[in-house]
């Protein structure tokens, strides 16, 4: 079980992995997976404009954002094992306790404690995935996001579901979550602490230069992708209601058809950065997805899955790609890594969503989904510049 011998043979620790992507998916579920989705049940409880309901989205989003470099810069430097557990716990108990908020202050501070938790679990779930993948660091990557994507698909089901006819207080039925959660982290704690001691001896062996151009470069792409995964899911319900008369509950059971297309393509494409440049596939992703991204505004009903089904799937299919490109460019801080590109980067969506909500008070919904059709076709520009990754996780000067 020791990270030693796994690293060694190369072998992937499947029990490890596993265990980690189970936990991603219940803080992912917490954050990304239930806030977007239960901005309509909190709208309508606390009478809420499209500014507010993009508020509680952004703090949610920028808790993380912010805290999520930070953490992993400082477990970068001096390893928490504690922040495993303690962040899964923060971030599904700050969500099940909006259920019982008693007003909006309260519940943008709930959602913000949950996103705390969030920007403590993932640099350590990061890197354990990183400790546990031997040389399978795709395959690894990919079953650790397609946990998180997994929660995100599954949380506008469940209030789809669930919580939109139940009520507020159904919520705090995400009690089974809290204590599941630890159970999941608890239970990986021992293993987690004997593979920091290992791996602390071998990161002073570790060659390569951080790359700050390229890092710089790969954050903003994955920013214009968190804009497209969070603005669709943000406002697609929305905009089905307001344009075509759509149920909420049959627009959050499209969402989440995406965003398990989207889950779906993660594994894949994580998968594939085994064998495949991981620049190559940032880059296919952003362009296959052009082409549906433009008929996201004008279909609807059962024909929207025609759309947002390929969609969620391209853009989706470089999001553990993306972790794993940044670890080879900071090949020094992999936390630090993490906390770019799981992190900043779905903070910033959560920017980009408020920043789209208070457009959308303005304009109106159809013009902030013109702008959102847009952004794959510059990511895809911008990937064209990074340097390509050859053999053995080479990287080409750009």
């Amino acid at each position: 079980m020791a990270v030693q011998a796994v690293r060694e043979k190369g072998r992937i620790n499947r029990d490890a992995v596993w265990s980690i992507s189970g936990s991603h998916f219940l803080n992912d579920l917490s954050t990304t997976g239930l806030v977007p989705a239960l901005t309509q049940l909190y709208k309508s409880v606390f009478h809420l404009n499209y500014t507010e309901i993009s508020l509680i989205v952004l703090v949610s989003y920028i808790t993380s954002s912010v805290a999520q470099p930070l953490f992993g810069a400082w477990a970068d430097r001096s390893p928490k094992a504690w922040m495993l557990p303690l962040g899964l716990f923060l971030s599904t108990l700050g969500i099940t306790l909006t259920g019982i908020a008693p007003s909006y202050g309260v519940l943008l501070l709930m959602v913000a404690i949950s996103g705390l938790g969030s920007g403590a679990f993932h640099p350590e779930a990061s890197r354990v995935a990183h400790l546990a993948a031997g040389r399978a660091k795709g395959l690894a990557q990919a079953i650790f996001q397609v946990g998180g994507n997994g929660g995100q698909a599954i949380g506008p089901l469940i209030v789809s579901l669930v919580i939109l006819s139940a009520g507020m207080h159904s919520i705090l039925w995400m009690f089974v979550g809290v204590a599941l959660g630890l159970v999941l982290t608890l239970r990986l704690y021992p293993w987690y602490k004997e593979a920091l001691r290992d791996y602390a001896k071998v990161r002073r062996t570790i060659e390569g230069e951080n790359r700050i151009g390229a890092v710089v470069l790969l954050v903003v792409v994955i920013v214009l992708r968190s804009w497209c995964q969070i603005g669709i899911a943000q406002f697609m319900p929305f905009y089905y209601a307001h344009k075509f008369g759509m149920s909420y509950q049959l627009s959050d059971a499209l969402m989440f058809m995406f965003l398990g297309a989207g889950a779906l393509g993660t594994f894949i494409g994580g998968a594939l950065a085994d064998r495949m440049p991981k620049q190559r596939i940032l880059l296919l992703s952003m362009l296959l997805s052009i082409p549906f991204a433009f008929g996201l505004p004008f279909l609807h009903g059962a024909w929207a899955a025609v759309a947002l089904l390929p969609f969620g799937f391209f853009i989706l299919s470089s999001f553990a790609v993306t972790v794993i490109y940044m670890q080879m460019l900071l090949p020094r801080n992999v936390s630090l890594a993490s906390g770019l590109t799981i992190g900043f980067g779905v903070g910033a969506g959560g920017i980009g969503a408020t920043f789209f909500g208070v457009l959308a008070d303005h304009v109106g919904l159809t013009s902030v989904l013109y702008i959102l059709m847009a952004l794959p076709i510059v990511g895809a520009i911008l990937s064209a510049f990074l340097p390509v990754d050859g053999k053995g996780g080479s990287l080409a000067r750009a």
